[in-house]
């Protein structure tokens, strides 16, 4: 009984975090894209996307 109830209730959270997500994301931001940490932090995130995706099409 507690198993499902423990779904139900984090199922609340994320709706609940999606909603707050949603209010408090600015309109408006600025990026600058041509400074060079800009291009250093895409370049970090998307070779952890790319060792996450090897990492999932591996367990298949």
């Amino acid at each position: 009984m507690s198993r499902g109830s423990g779904a139900a209730a984090g199922n609340n959270k994320t709706s609940e975090a999606q909603d707050a997500s949603k209010t408090n994301v600015p309109e408006d931001f600025d990026i600058d894209m041509d400074d060079p940490e800009t291009e250093k932090a895409a370049v970090a995130i998307q070779s952890q996307f790319r060792k996450f995706q090897k990492k999932k099409t591996e367990k298949s």
